[in-house]
């Protein structure tokens, strides 16, 4: 089939790379969100798909949105049979949905219909589910509704971070996306409607999401702290000021701290939570490099009775 993927990020790269080594399929083209600025230049660098696509010789569309009567001018000149997608980015409007033949097949890392949104992998590690997967299906006009043609499932490890998760997430799915272009080619696969029963979303994690309460029990705040990593970051505040938390872990041995309260070892430091407390492994002060947490602490000079969160 002739194909148009569209996607941005790194995590899209390598169903982009797995379409491109099939052998079956045409990769003609790439639609990616517009370049962006980055760094503290704040200069404009292109999306990780385009740059792979312009290594691979492809043409990279940019548009503005997917609406822009250009765009989808082009989008006909091209004509594909097919366009997978893999976190691109933005809505697509129904004229830009009806051009090609079997429709846009998103590439979604949940195991549909759970999870539905922007953000299935922080959600489920959030969440503290034990499986997890990922799913290409239809695009429809509604929230990840469409009917799904296929599932690939993932085990979430007790420290998986969601970067950890959705790394494993990205390869396994490539996988899965080129298989569905190949059965929708051959017409051995048909799309599935998805239950009614069983649906959960996944909005965007805000800044604010992030933000750890000491009075939840030890397991939630673990769960927070890996769900937001690497973004948006889970953090609280010490003596006024944003610290970033990189890593924790629960120990259910130490108990009898307040929630929040600090306890520094030699070569430890200890917060308590709404059960047991968490041990801090590795933080981030604002304007500072990750370190770890013992040497922040003896950097500070933790006075006793000092908390995280007040």
């Amino acid at each position: 089939m002739k194909l148009v993927f569209a996607g941005t990020p790194e995590v899209a790269v390598p169903a982009l790379d797995a379409l491109l080594a099939s052998g079956r399929h045409e990769v003609a083209a790439v639609v990616t969100r517009p370049d962006a600025p980055a760094g503290r230049g704040r200069r404009l660098v292109a999306s990780p798909v385009a740059e792979r696509a312009e290594e691979a010789g492809i043409e990279v569309l940019k548009p503005l949105k997917p609406r822009d009567a250009d765009f989808l001018e082009r989008l006909r000149q091209i004509a594909p049979d097919c366009c997978p997608v893999v976190a691109y980015g933005a809505l697509l409007p129904r004229p830009a949905l009806d051009i090609p033949a079997h429709g846009w097949v998103n590439l979604h890392f949940s195991l549909l219909p759970a999870w539905r949104g922007a953000a299935p992998v922080q959600h489920a590690v959030m969440a503290g589910d034990e499986i997890t997967g990922a799913s290409t299906f239809l695009i429809e006009e509604g929230l990840d509704s469409g009917p799904v043609y296929g599932t690939v499932t993932e085990e979430i490890r007790p420290t998986d971070t969601s970067g950890d998760l959705l790394t494993r997430l990205a390869l396994a799915g490539a996988g899965l996306l080129a298989a569905t272009m190949d059965g929708i080619e051959d017409g051995t696969l048909k799309a599935v409607p998805q239950p009614a029963e069983g649906v959960s979303l996944a909005p965007k994690i805000t800044v604010e999401d992030a933000r750890v309460d000491w009075a939840a029990p030890a397991l939630r705040v673990d769960r927070v702290v890996r769900g937001c990593t690497p973004a948006p970051g889970a953090w609280t505040t010490f003596r006024g000021e944003r610290l970033k938390l990189v890593q924790v872990t629960p120990v259910p041995e130490r108990t009898g701290l307040a929630p929040g309260r600090l306890a520094v070892g030699k070569n430890s430091v200890h917060v308590g939570t709404g059960s047991y407390a968490v041990e801090l492994l590795w933080v981030q002060a604002q304007g500072k490099k990750p370190m770890r947490a013992a040497d922040w602490a003896r950097g500070v000079r933790i006075a006793e009775g000092e908390t995280l969160g007040g």
